[in-house]
């Protein structure tokens, strides 16, 4: 298996029993994700798409949604059998962990290397503290808030236990705010004759209006989930979380308030006995209850929410150009109901995009950290270092190189362009998951045949996508 050293083996650790109680005290990595997700997708795209164009092109959310969903089942199909993140399993296919461990450490820095959604943060809490849309004489001050977004993203990753149960815990709290909070505007603003025609928007396959611009529908298709990298990263969080083998191999702690954790380059594997196959189906159950339940519903009604709130109060054909969106949709309320939800409809526009730069961050930096520490047995063996300090050191030079990159473009334009690319890692990463999980796994645990049916669809849909865009691209 390419250069990376044989798994070892020990038995499948035993789950907690299935049940409604245990679910929610075993869930989390979907949380994290789901935290992640509702962000530009939501609040930049999903908005100033559908009012620009009408609901009927959100079916590419929908589609979008099922396939990454399907997607990440599957990533985590390797982890749960070995305790190894996805990326780990990639690296072991020729021509070896060196070429495909500096391919997709290349591809998250291209993808999640700026700070697009800490730029949108800033944005947000400029407007809210002088009532108008950010403009051309406010770029100081922009740029001073994204530094305080950035330092307050620096904190956060920095403290707790572990990495993965300190995003668990924050994530959490923002869901519970945006979903709350995103409930009760749609019901005291949007007629149910209105949020009737939205859902249906998603439903109506194979649509696309005229003059539609691919750039804006790779950016849905992809953002609409999570979007390449960060479907990876799942992986790395169920490992951390303890799911399957991940309980034999430990987690990435973090620089402040740790624990002792040891994090093994090496995944280890189970014997097909009885009690762990029982086993397997339980982790399996808790999976799906995870990602599609949690993550994937979660996202679905996180953009409807915020389309059908956007839709029913913007006129229609009105060019947002998403930063605008969540601004104007806080007026609209404040001036109908009471002042306070002008705040609080910024507040949420924050959580929205916060919580997404910190999982963006997060994976970017997770990524780099897992990735050197597999394949530099030099970087494993330095005393002293740890992967907890390897992962904060990365940390570091990140929010160092960000706080250079906010002068490279708008929030809206660097979003788009890391859309962009997350429609083009889906490619390769759907194809290289289903090489491992029909090769690599043992006959008994690989996928049916409609999942890697599934696995080939989502390559088709997001190549589809991204050729389009890069023709666009071309003729520009």
């Amino acid at each position: 298996m390419a250069n990376l050293p044989a798994w070892g083996q020990d038995d499948l650790p035993e789950p907690l029993p299935y049940s409604w109680r245990n679910a929610l005290r075993t869930v989390g990595p979907g949380a994290i994700l789901l935290a992640t997700s509702i962000g530009g997708g939501e609040w930049l795209v999903g908005p100033s798409i559908s009012v620009r164009y009408g609901v009927g092109v959100m079916w590419v959310a929908t589609l979008g949604i099922v396939l990454q969903v399907l997607f990440n089942l599957e990533a985590i199909r390797y982890t749960l059998y070995t305790g190894e993140p996805i990326l780990s399993g990639i690296m072991r296919l020729k021509p070896g962990a060196n070429f495909w461990g500096t391919a997709y450490v290349v591809m998250a820095i291209v993808q999640l290397g700026v700070p697009a959604l800490g730029l949108a943060c800033a944005a947000v809490l400029l407007t809210a503290l002088t009532g108008e849309l950010p403009g051309p004489g406010d770029q100081a001050k922009l740029t001073w808030l994204t530094y305080l977004v950035l330092l307050a993203t620096l904190a956060v990753l920095s403290l707790g236990g572990t990495v993965e149960r300190t995003l668990e815990r924050v994530s959490w709290a923002m869901i519970a705010y945006i979903m709350v909070f995103l409930t009760f505007v749609n019901v005291a603003f949007v007629p149910f004759a209105h949020s009737r025609e939205t859902l249906g928007g998603f439903f109506q396959f194979g649509r696309l209006p005229s003059g539609m611009d691919w750039t804006w529908l790779a950016a849905l298709a992809a953002t609409a989930g999570s979007g390449g990298i960060g479907n990876l990263t799942i992986t790395n969080w169920v490992r951390d979380k303890g799911f399957g083998m991940g309980a034999r191999v430990g987690a990435i702690p973090s620089a402040v308030g740790g624990r002792q954790i040891e994090l093994s380059h090496n995944g280890k594997v189970f014997p097909l006995t009885d009690a762990n196959r029982a086993r397997w189906k339980t982790w399996w159950r808790f999976i799906v209850l995870d990602q599609a339940w949690l993550w994937g519903a979660g996202c679905f009604v996180g953009m409807y929410l915020n389309v059908n709130l956007a839709t029913a109060i913007t006129p229609a054909g009105t060019d947002l150009n998403g930063e605008a969106a969540g601004a104007f949709q806080a007026q609209y309320m404040a001036e109908r109901m009471w002042r306070g939800l002008w705040y609080l409809g910024l507040l949420n526009g924050f959580w929205i995009l916060f919580s997404t730069h910190l999982g963006n961050t997060d994976i970017l930096v997770r990524t780099i950290t897992d990735v050197t520490w597999v394949a530099s047995a030099r970087l494993r063996a330095a005393p002293k270092l740890g992967v907890g300090r390897v992962y904060f050191s990365v940390l570091l030079l990140c929010t160092a190189w960000n706080a250079v990159a906010v002068h490279l473009g708008s929030a809206m334009q660097l979003f788009k362009f890391l859309a962009s690319i997350a429609a083009i890692v889906m490619v390769p990463a759907s194809l290289q998951i289903l090489r491992i999980n029909t090769t690599l796994l043992p006959p008994e645990l690989r996928p049916s045949w409609w999942r890697r049916a599934a696995l080939v669809a989502c390559a088709a849909f997001y190549a589809t996508v991204s050729l389009f865009v890069v023709k666009k691209l071309l003729m520009a």
